[in-house]
């Protein structure tokens, strides 16, 4: 039984593995292929080209955005799970079926928040796989602005009329350059309107003008993770993301599902990466026997698949909360600390056991082993979820013993 093929112990529903199955056929067979496709960009991504062509065939195939139904409405979290994973098996297939970051995760949060107009306008192009995205929030270091801690931002907006005019700076906005489809975070200091505040804007915009996409250790998501200036964008006003000030609270509506996307996605990739080293080993012979039997490498193999489960584990038990209407902030971040970590042991295995195949592009378990590497820091480092669950600690332990 392969590591996609468990028993259905977590109430996924009989609609959400039959979606998953095609996923999982769909990847394996129709995409999987394109991972020796030479159309990668300067920063190794796929081009739009190649994602273009590849969604073509997800929607030939009944699978684009398939964690989001046809009426608008998406699947539990438990369900996504499920989907999302099988998505994971290549690094391209998230790509392929619309279920990459950022944009699921912006598709979620304007699908809570935004009204019919701005799901209209701006949802709709996303979830048709037509159009991809970027969330404006991360701002340089060298700036003094906001990464970890949001309280930080420095971007702001101002009333003018019925517009509103953002000017900061921004970094690490992934999937920017080539993106139709802006949110950007800006801090009000209008009477009334203290805090942040989120609004759609279409992209390009002269007023938002990409200053690098620096090279980094990841390659699976196009556009890169641009450094950004905001110079007098001029946005009106109905394109406000929810209300004035409130935008920390819907920050915290997306990242939470957004960061257990992640795991889903990346524990898909290293079920396949897992899949492709035990070939490895079966196959290759050292000493007379095969690789899998000598104990160093098949005891690492061994611990992968438990890991693996841990991983699995983890992942539903947070979505089953966030099910239940929950944010699930505590949740996600155990799960988001738990998984990457699991997930970069395992990934880390999986090169050791191939030697000097396993640092070759000739699979993809080096881009494994480099995506996971980077996930440990996006959408909060593992550091930053440890220090937030200990004030958690702390402040439970003081009224307990007020």
């Amino acid at each position: 039984m392969s590591e996609t093929a468990q028993p259905n112990i977590f109430g996924v529903s009989d609609k959400a593995k039959a979606i998953g199955d095609k996923v999982e056929a769909f990847v394996r067979e129709t995409i999987a292929p394109y991972e020796r496709d030479p159309r990668r960009d300067h920063h190794g991504a796929a081009t739009d080209e190649l994602v273009a062509e590849m969604r073509e065939k997800a929607r030939a195939a009944g699978v684009m955005t398939p964690h989001i139904m046809d009426d608008g409405s998406h699947l539990s979290q438990v369900d996504t799970a499920y989907v999302l994973i099988r998505s994971g098996l290549s690094p391209l297939g998230p790509l392929a079926c619309n279920t990459m970051a950022p944009d699921e995760g912006n598709m979620y949060l304007l699908g809570h928040v935004g009204n019919d107009e701005l799901k209209r306008r701006f949802l709709d192009q996303l979830v048709s796989g037509e159009s991809r995205s970027a969330f404006f929030m991360t701002e340089p270091a060298d700036w003094g602005g906001a990464g970890s801690d949001p309280s930080m931002m420095k971007t702001i907006c101002k009333r003018d009329g019925n517009h509103w005019v953002v000017n900061g700076r921004k970094t690490f906005i992934t999937g920017a350059q080539g993106a139709k489809v802006g949110i950007v975070m800006a801090k009000s200091e209008e009477e009334g309107a203290e805090g942040a505040c989120m609004f759609l804007v279409d992209l390009p915009d002269p007023a938002i003008r990409i200053d690098e996409v620096p090279n980094t250790i990841d390659t699976s998501m196009p556009g890169g993770h641009a450094t950004i200036t905001i110079e007098n964008l001029r946005i009106p006003a109905d394109q406000m993301l929810g209300e004035a000030g409130e935008g920390f609270k819907y920050a915290q509506v997306r990242l939470s599902p957004a960061r257990l996307s992640h795991c889903m996605r990346w524990l898909g990739c290293c079920i396949r990466a897992q899949e492709i080293a035990v070939d490895y080993a079966c196959r290759r012979e050292a000493f007379k026997k095969p690789l899998i039997d000598h104990e160093g490498v098949g005891f690492m193999l061994a611990q992968n698949k438990i890991d693996l489960k841990q991983a699995e584990l983890m992942i539903y038990w947070c979505a089953s909360v966030l099910d239940t209407g929950n944010l699930g902030t505590t949740e996600s971040s155990m799960a988001k600390v738990a998984v990457a970590d699991l997930l970069m042991t395992i990934a880390d295995n999986c090169v050791q056991v191939m030697g000097g195949t396993g640092v070759t592009d000739r699979t993809i378990v080096e881009q494994v082993f480099r995506e996971i590497r980077a996930f440990r820091i996006y959408d909060g480092p593992t550091e930053v979820h440890k220090w937030s669950l200990a004030k958690k600690l702390k402040k439970g332990w003081k009224v307990a013993n007020a």
